[in-house]
């Protein structure tokens, strides 16, 4: 069973940034697919940013690029999302996901596209 559990969620002011980290168990990191996505209040979940199984492709929504950072680290099974200049549409429930894709390069950006999920951590951005 994967297993994925985020933290680094709050409360900061706009134009803060805030570090979200993501421990999968040992099984899922090497060559799974791990990605963030995000729920506003009263909105679908979305897409945020993907990153592959070598950590070599990355893939970010449209809207967070150039804000936002995914990276891995092997040595702690940790994927982090670094978010600089947060505003309130920020405002979220972020959640990690993984998917077992074998060593390739593309990348999921729909919900379905991934198997395991975590329970989520909440992001507050106050204007």
């Amino acid at each position: 069973q994967v297993q994925l559990a985020e933290s680094g969620g709050g409360l900061v002011q706009a134009g803060g940034s805030l570090k979200l980290s993501c421990v999968l168990s040992r099984r899922a990191f090497s060559a799974y697919a791990k990605a963030w996505f995000r729920q506003p209040p009263g909105k679908e979940r979305e897409f945020v940013a993907a990153i592959n199984w070598s950590g070599d492709s990355t893939d970010y929504a449209d809207s967070v690029k150039g804000l936002f950072t995914i990276s891995r680290d092997d040595a702690s099974d940790t994927l982090y999302l670094q978010m600089n200049s947060l505003q309130p549409e920020d405002t979220a429930v972020y959640y990690c996901a993984a998917v077992a894709l074998g060593l390739g390069s593309w990348l999921p950006t729909r919900p379905s596209g991934y198997h395991y999920w975590g329970q989520g951590t909440q992001v507050t951005v106050s204007s």
